[in-house]
């Protein structure tokens, strides 16, 4: 998943934006793992690292080795984390001829089932994968997923329906929600006439809070009333669901562009030039994710306070600083998450950063213990052609990434995806994962 954003200005929006900046900037540390170099950003479907983002040099990096380890006796934790992404596309009801609620959930119990078959014991659900919802919101529009185009109510609650349906299976369920993106490659091809995009693109003080780039439509995380529109949305989520998590996937900034927020930054930086040195672009926008992930799990906690909020980011340090994750930060500082969970989409034969490199320096960059470290694996990979073949040399990469895990003392794994535990290709592997979580 990747994103762009921004636009334009209001020299009073822009002095909050300092004001937040600065908090946060003092609030939080901002030690990170060096890197160098230019990391093109990728998301769920092209992954590569590198050893300079992980903050490991060069020579610990080819320590790991290329070569898997031998599966260990390595136990798991009874509590250990076993959830499967289901993304919108899994629930997409927009092409079904019937799009009856009955429909969807016998669409959405086939998921559980399967699910539980292979040994999952959470299901992570997109219920915002375009600034719309799967279920009634007084922020946001009803999502062409499920009422066929967008702002159609479909007649029923979907997430309701899950979170029942999940339950009664005894399993856990948490809301998955992609925060900025609005539109991307004309997905969704209609917005609706009463979606924030609509109104604020019209209003010549609002217009900079959303952006048009040539791949989409982005809110811009720059201003306050946009950063609080989505932790008002997922506030809503806290409050009007039993959901068991709310996931943050790993989607902020789409681009490195200076011209995708150049009014907003230069107000800001128009302002605190006055008395001080502004931030520059990567930092300042690293600022603004911060503030706004920071008010997210605020607003969680203030509905309910054991409800776990975390973030799924991309594996490679480097891009995620790039596109504003500041990820150091959110691992060892209280107030952003309850977990992370890098999508670590490599094996251990990949030459730029092994799978094993990788695992241990997520272990490392967690210093806080009250945050939880889960492991992203790539279901979706296994017995391709990805990675140059190199998924093709073994049918227990998954398996034995697991065991990593657990040497590494992470809390558990989340797979990626539910239509990739049904995959030929990957049948060999899910079974041998399946006698590891066993």
């Amino acid at each position: 998943m990747v994103i762009k954003l921004f636009d334009r200005h209001s020299v009073l929006v822009c002095a909050c934006i300092l004001a937040a900046a600065v908090a946060v900037i003092t609030a939080v540390n901002f030690s990170r793992s060096g890197a160098s170099g230019s990391v093109p950003a990728q998301g769920r479907n092209s992954f590569s690292v590198s050893a300079s983002a992980a903050g490991l040099t060069p020579a610990s990096a080819s320590g790991s080795g290329a070569s898997a380890p031998a599966v260990s006796a390595a136990k798991a934790s009874s509590s250990e984390m076993r959830a499967v992404w289901v993304p919108y596309m899994s629930l997409d009801m927009s092409r079904e001829k019937d799009k009856s609620e009955k429909a969807f959930q016998a669409k959405f119990s086939n998921m559980i089932a399967v699910a539980k078959k292979y040994g999952m014991n959470t299901l992570v659900v997109q219920v915002r994968p375009f600034g719309d919802a799967l279920y009634p919101s007084a922020y946001f529009p009803w999502s062409s997923i499920v009422g066929g185009t967008q702002g159609v109510n479909p007649g029923y609650d979907p997430l309701k329906d899950m979170v029942s349906a999940a339950h009664r299976a005894g399993m856990k369920i948490q809301a998955w929600v992609n925060p900025l993106r609005i539109q991307v490659n004309g997905t969704p091809s209609i917005l609706a006439q009463g979606n924030l995009y609509n109104k604020w693109k019209s209003d010549s003080a609002k217009k900079g809070y959303v952006v048009d780039t040539a791949q989409g439509k982005y809110y811009n995380p720059a201003y306050g009333e946009v950063r609080r529109l989505i932790a008002d949305g997922v506030r809503e989520i806290a409050k009007n669901y039993e959901v068991d998590g709310i996931q943050f996937d790993d989607y902020f900034y789409p681009t490195q562009d200076a011209s995708f927020d150049k009014a907003a930054y230069d107000s800001y930086c128009g302002a605190v030039s006055k008395n001080g040195k502004p931030l520059g672009l990567q930092e300042w926008r690293q600022a603004n994710i911060n503030a706004l992930v920071a008010l997210v799990y605020s607003g969680v906690k203030s509905v309910k306070k054991n409800l776990p909020f975390g973030i799924a980011p991309q594996g490679n340090v480097e891009n995620d600083l790039k596109m504003g994750a500041d990820v150091a930060a959110w691992c060892n500082t209280r107030g952003y998450v309850d977990f992370i969970c890098p999508q670590l989409y490599v094996n251990f034969d990949n030459p730029v950063l092994p799978f094993g490199t990788a695992a241990q320096a997520w272990r490392k960059l967690v210093t806080n213990s009250d945050i939880k470290l889960y492991f992203g694996l790539a279901v979706y990979k296994a017995g391709s052609d990805a990675d140059s073949g190199t998924w093709k040399k073994s049918g227990s990469i998954l398996a034995q990434q697991v065991e990593a895990g657990r040497k590494n003392s992470c809390d558990g794994f989340m797979f990626y995806s539910w239509d990739s535990f049904n995959s030929s290709q990957a049948k060999e592997e899910i079974q041998n994962v399946m006698k590891v979580l066993k």
